[in-house]
């Protein structure tokens, strides 16, 4: 495709109101004659005085409701990894031996029991998790 082959977009300019007879939006700008709405700007959401919508719906707006959407990392016990395989634990890891759900986004191991073989895991530990890792023979990296 060459440039002389692209279509033309016609973008019309935004109409200037207010601006002379020949323009034709003159007197009242298209707003009509009197009222609130006539005058000045009008707050966003203004609905002529009735309740805005805003308003009407349930309080479920506000800065608490705004807050992080990352969510809690799914907490799984050290003795849990026994299950799996010897070798080294990650997320595809966990899934595939069905240890926590696909749609899981954040996992924790927790010092929760004992480890009967070493790992290497990298998901991210508590610190009691971590040395009974250490423990077992396992290794985990220094950021987990």
């Amino acid at each position: 495709m060459s440039i002389h082959e692209l279509s033309v977009v016609v973008r019309r300019p935004k109409k200037r109101l207010g601006r002379g007879h020949g323009s034709g939006k003159v007197k009242t700008s298209g707003r009509g004659t009197k009222g609130q709405k006539a005058r000045g700007t009008i707050p966003r959401g203004f609905e002529g005085g009735q309740l805005p919508l805003i308003k009407r719906m349930p309080f479920l707006r506000g800065k608490g409701r705004n807050g992080s959407q990352q969510g809690k990392a799914f907490a799984l016990d050290v003795a849990v990894l026994g299950k799996l395989p010897e070798g080294s634990v990650t997320m595809a890891t966990l899934i595939k031996h069905n240890l926590i759900d696909r749609d899981v986004r954040r996992v924790k191991i927790v010092g929760n029991g004992t480890l009967p073989r070493a790992f290497s895991v990298s998901v991210p530990c508590s610190t009691s998790a971590k040395a009974s890792i250490e423990k077992a023979g396992g290794t985990v990296p220094a950021n987990s």
